[in-house]
């Protein structure tokens, strides 16, 4: 191994490179997979100084540190949430402390929903103990029930598209779809739908896009994060009074032998499963129409057997899926693919590249292949975080293709799909279609 670097003043050896790549520059949003490319190939464990990450980007190292808890943190994903930075120095812990204090100072209301345990931050034991609690809502039998509602949604937006000449299918059919069933899921009104979904965008603008760099307060997201969680507050403490057959009620309603989520959890998982659960699966279904429809030949293998919806929607996650990256915070001095990584520094893990990697998929990686066995894809992440709501983003994605799948030959882009200005979820925002003459 090579000795630890100082972080603020050098680079380490291993890690150094032509190469000027950053997880969060905005050169890098329009088509991250060259850069990734460049990256497995020059410096698969690189340092970007701008972001003072390592970032991982070969299968084989990502997978690595995603089944080594005891060594690599969660708790990084908080930091990186913030947008603060990677707290590895004390002007980065300052500059972290200081936005919460402003936080407070404009909105206390929120301050414990962003201070409090989450999910997505926590390791063991506390992971274990709240992902059981969680878990209950998302059972495969508990999946499988939504799926006439899943239908009912789908075949109702399938109508309505089928009478335009043209449309763009994301905002038509890839929004309504996945935040329509979030909120029932919630328990919320269905009225207030577009509501949260404006609320939902300004989090992910703020929080993965442009406004990143603007902080909490000037972005808008304190104002959108203190909407969502008054509004999920009084669905928790209806459900407290009132339970009912949803998953608010399942979450923070004692059963024999299991916990239930405080009210700052439960605030925190709902809000995190709005943004999470609407966003990702909407840029799952606005990239896979997208793929299908330009490889016309991939379309009519599907068409021709059907039993390959299930590997298309894997593919599309191992392809061109929603997860970029996550992080990670080591816990101590530790070896990447010969690299030392020192402790607390945060390593950025490139899932989107892994999912191209040459030396686990062969030398077809970067090609879309509806026949390829994906199944060991990263779009879900691994380990102790494999994401929570997987199957229902599966199902979804089932039903859609199931339910459009002869419509899809019919259709055409009118203009180049737009990208969702985001780090971390990618997608189209546009996907402008028309119907063949």
């Amino acid at each position: 191994m090579q000795p630890a670097p100082a972080l603020d003043t050098t680079l380490p050896r291993a890690a150094r490179s032509h190469l000027d790549y950053d997880p969060f520059s905005e050169q890098v949003l329009a088509d991250p997979y060259p850069h990734y490319a460049r990256l497995r190939r020059d410096s698969p464990v690189h340092f970007a100084p701008m972001s003072r990450m390592y970032c991982v980007s070969r299968y084989e190292d990502v997978v690595d540190v995603l089944r080594r808890p005891e060594h690599f943190s969660s708790d990084a994903t908080r930091t990186v949430i913030n947008g603060a930075g990677p707290a590895v120095d004390l002007p980065s812990k300052l500059r972290l402390g200081a936005q919460l204090l402003r936080v407070f100072i404009h909105s206390p209301r929120i301050v414990k929903v962003i201070a409090g345990r989450n999910l997505l931050s926590l390791d063991a034991p506390a992971h274990t103990h709240m992902r059981n609690i969680v878990n209950r809502a998302f059972t495969p039998r508990g999946i499988a029930a939504w799926e006439p509602r899943i239908r009912a949604i789908t075949d109702t937006l399938a109508t309505e598209l089928r009478r335009k000449q043209s449309f763009d299918f994301v905002t038509d059919f890839a929004v309504p779809l996945p935040v329509t069933l979030i909120v029932e899921l919630l328990g919320v009104e269905p009225e207030r739908s577009e509501e949260f979904k404006r609320w939902s965008d300004a989090l992910i603008a703020a929080i993965f896009g442009p406004k990143r760099k603007q902080g909490f307060l000037r972005s808008g997201a304190v104002e959108a994060l203190g909407n969502l969680s008054d509004a999920m507050r009084r669905t928790i403490r209806a459900r407290l009074r009132e339970p009912r057959d949803d998953l608010i009620s399942t979450l923070v309603r004692a059963q024999t032998g299991e916990g239930v989520l405080s009210e700052p959890e439960a605030v925190f998982f709902a809000v995190g499963l709005l943004v999470a659960g609407n966003e990702t699966t909407t840029r799952l279904l606005g990239s896979m129409v997208k793929a299908l429809i330009d490889h016309p030949e991939q379309l009519h293998q599907v068409r021709s057997n059907r039993a390959l919806i299930p590997a298309v929607v894997e593919e599309v996650m191992r392809w061109d899926g929603p997860a970029q990256l996550t992080a990670r915070r080591a816990r101590r001095d530790v070896e990447i693919a010969g690299v030392r990584i020192p402790r607390n520094a945060h390593v950025a893990l490139l899932l989107a590249s892994g999912n191209r990697d040459e030396r686990q998929w062969g030398p077809t990686a970067e090609a879309f292949d509806v026949t390829r066995d994906a199944r060991r894809h990263l779009g879900f992440s691994l380990g102790p975080h494999f994401c929570l709501g997987a199957g229902l983003a599966r199902l979804e994605a089932r039903v859609v293709l199931e339910t459009l799948l002869d419509d899809l030959p019919r259709l055409q882009r009118t203009a180049p799909a737009e990208y969702l200005p985001s780090f971390v979820a990618r997608g189209p925002s546009r996907l402008p279609l028309e119907q063949r003459r």
